[in-house]
């Protein structure tokens, strides 16, 4: 247990360092480039954003090595501390200060989400889903993606990093479910892999997350994108896997008041950086940094 306490504390600082990487990396790209491939192709020649995939890379490595060792109810909590590492950071490297405001919006989300996801305790279920299922799946996620995009041109700055994060949580909470039925048809034989229809939605759907979360962190700060993205990709991923492969969580009137609660002291904590004046500040830094 210790072992996956440390390796799932380790995993949440390089998924920090890596979305502070990545987001300083594409938060200097034209605004031209948003919302399209060329933009990864651009950040691909970036060194900064490189070493940000890079400690992607060790983060998952790290996250294995902790549910080799724990419980997935124990490991995805501690693993959302990364917000805890990531917005301070974000915020030093532009010589700010948090305020309380942004220390409360910071341990409202990591906090909020981490009480959610135990009151909750997802259980992995394995249940046959008919075509039809998975079609009217893809097409409401498409679906509240596309509203998501369309209201992010109307809103204002930091709202729009957020609402374009939205859609990349929805895409990636989708993209983590495919995952799961491709896993499953590598059980079969790589001939079942190869011509089954979810292992090409699943390539289609890790590009456009990764363009979609590489748009937010280009249209605002850190703390105004990954705070949504983190707790939107697991909620879509729970709830699919109840409605599609019968998985099951907790009930009853403490369980689901617990995972209420947290869900609303995540939903403030969203807010208050939102809202945040400093935030505001470092946005106009990293504008000013692009048109330099």
């Amino acid at each position: 247990m210790p072992v996956a306490i440390l390796a799932a504390v380790l995993a949440g600082a390089c998924f920090a360092l890596a979305g502070v990487l990545q987001q300083r990396a594409a938060s200097a790209r034209p605004s031209r480039e948003a919302m399209s491939v060329r933009l990864l192709g651009r950040l691909a020649r970036d060194r900064t954003w490189l070493f940000g995939i890079a400690f992607a890379v060790a983060a998952y490595g790290f996250q294995m090595l902790a549910l080799a060792f724990g419980p997935l109810a124990l490991v995805q909590p501690l693993i959302v501390t990364e917000l805890v590492f990531a917005i301070p950071l974000s915020v030093w490297l532009y010589h700010l200060r948090m305020g309380a405001r942004e220390w409360y919006g910071a341990l409202a989300v990591a906090g909020g989400l981490a009480l959610a996801l135990v009151a909750a305790d997802p259980r992995g279920g394995e249940h046959p889903v008919p075509p039809g299922e998975w079609l009217l799946t893809i097409a409401a996620v498409l679906a509240a993606t596309a509203v998501a995009l369309t209201a992010a041109r109307y809103a204002g700055e930091l709202p729009r990093a957020s609402l374009i994060a939205l859609a990349a949580g929805l895409v990636m909470g989708t993209q983590s479910v495919l995952l799961a039925a491709t896993v499953a048809k590598i059980e079969q034989g790589f001939a079942a892999l190869f011509t089954s229809w979810q292992t090409y939605v699943l390539v289609i759907a890790s590009i456009g997350g990764l363009v979609l979360i590489q748009s937010a962190f280009q249209a605002g700060p850190l703390a105004a994108t990954m705070p949504v993205i983190d707790s939107t990709e697991p909620a879509v991923a729970v709830t699919l896997g109840i409605l599609l492969f019968d998985e099951r969580i907790r009930v009853g009137l403490l369980p689901s008041g617990l995972t209420v609660l947290g869900l609303a002291i995540l939903l403030t904590g969203i807010a208050a950086l939102d809202t945040s004046p400093l935030l505001q500040a470092l946005h106009r830094q990293e504008i000013e940094r692009r048109t330099t």
